[in-house]
């Protein structure tokens, strides 16, 4: 039986606890707020402090990017990291990140890295309005942004990121990156995994939609080939570029028919909760194969799936159980505006029947935490039937 301690103890961690039950590892989580190692379902269960379960462990991954150097380094002196920490830090700071994808000479948006002013001015020159700047660090849903749009905003712009730098109480240094705004046609991502044997898997592009700047649904369906394998290229590069070894996700911006990568995650991530429902072998259990050195699982499309985020609601109706094919996923989380609860995936033989669950579904759920999946659905409905 393997042992798997996941740094983070949140809802990642607990997909991958019960994705793992049935192949009998023991997963436990190291919840970096308390410093104790807990058990990913039920964290009132402790096991001790970051220390002894490194010692009691075979295995240890991070279900988040933003961990503290220390823990990293002192997990990676045991051995048993993976992905590696280099890997971990890439995916935690933008700067790293960009560096990575311009070694790799993979296409992404035109960028500028910010320090001082001085780098603000010139970002100024060498971009074109609108800018998009976001936090080199712990930046996640939304958060760490803002958006040049006209000049006159700049000076303001300015002040707000000077102090956001300032205030910043992280032990590595925040800056800001500034990127030239993608036009682009839509945001999807590549979830794929390499395990410890160099094999590589990758699961179907996946349209994501965003609201507040927050994901609230992906579908999974059939896509271009040539898309498919342009991201799978993509894919291969950076990880092997990395020797990394688990599930990594990568978002991308698409622009007709060219991809651009927005930013990679080196974990299990929020757009592939729909493969536990639409593929063989969902993401968590392949990202234990991975880093377990087991052989990994089908990733190909089952059936077209979606899946609809769950954002500061704690009460569903019943009646979405009504639908065919759906599964309902709480995350055992005290209810917060903004914040990830559950999230809700479904299915059809083909993408007309998808998008004709996802407008019932809407109709089932409540329309303030829920305002745009109707028109989504709707939307998405509307394109499949043509």
């Amino acid at each position: 039986m393997k042992k798997v301690l996941v740094l983070g103890a949140g809802q990642l961690a607990r997909m991958m606890d019960l994705a793992g039950a049935p192949l009998g590892m023991d997963i436990k989580a190291f919840d970096v707020r308390t410093n104790n190692v807990v058990h990913p379902v039920d964290p009132e269960h402790i096991y001790g402090d970051l220390q002894s379960g490194i010692s009691e462990c075979d295995v240890i991954t991070a279900e988040f990017e933003h961990v503290a150097h220390n823990t990293l380094e002192e997990c990676e002196a045991s051995g048993k990291l993976f992905p590696s920490s280099n890997a971990i830090k890439i995916g935690g700071d933008r700067r790293l990140e960009k560096t990575l994808l311009e070694s790799c000479q993979v296409a992404n948006a035109k960028h500028y890295i910010i320090e001082n002013k001085n780098d603000f001015d010139e970002a100024l020159q060498q971009l074109e309005l609108p800018i998009i700047f976001k936090s080199a660090l712990e930046g996640y849903d939304g958060k760490g942004q803002w958006r040049l749009k006209s000049a006159d905003q700049a000076e303001q712009i300015w002040l707000d990121m000077a102090k956001f730098i300032a205030d910043a109480t992280s032990s590595v240094p925040q800056g800001i990156v500034a990127e030239q705004m993608v036009p682009f046609d839509r945001e999807v991502s590549l979830v794929g995994v390499r395990n410890t044997l160099g094999e590589i898997a990758v699961y179907p592009l996946t349209e994501n939609h965003h609201t507040n700047g927050i994901l609230s649904v992906s579908v999974a369906a059939p896509i271009d080939k040539n898309l498919q394998a342009n991201a799978a290229d993509v894919f291969k590069k950076i990880a092997e570029e990395l020797n990394y070894v688990g599930v990594l996700a990568i978002e991308f911006f698409q622009v007709g028919k060219e991809l651009l990568v927005n930013e990679i995650a080196p974990r299990v991530h929020n757009s592939g909760h729909w493969t536990q429902q639409g593929a063989d072998t969902c993401q968590f259990e392949n990202h234990l194969r991975a880093i377990c050195g087991l052989p990994l699982g089908g990733t190909q499309l089952i059936r077209p799936t979606a899946m609809v985020n769950i954002i500061g609601e704690d009460d569903i109706s019943d009646d979405i159980f009504s639908i065919p094919s759906v599964s309902l996923h709480w995350y055992d989380k005290d209810k917060r505006v903004g914040r990830k609860m559950g999230h809700i995936n479904l299915c059809g033989k083909n993408e007309t029947e998808l998008a004709e669950r996802l407008v019932h579904l809407s109709t089932l759920l409540n329309k303030e935490s829920f305002p745009d999946l109707s028109e989504f659905a709707t939307r998405y409905l509307a394109k499949t039937s043509q």
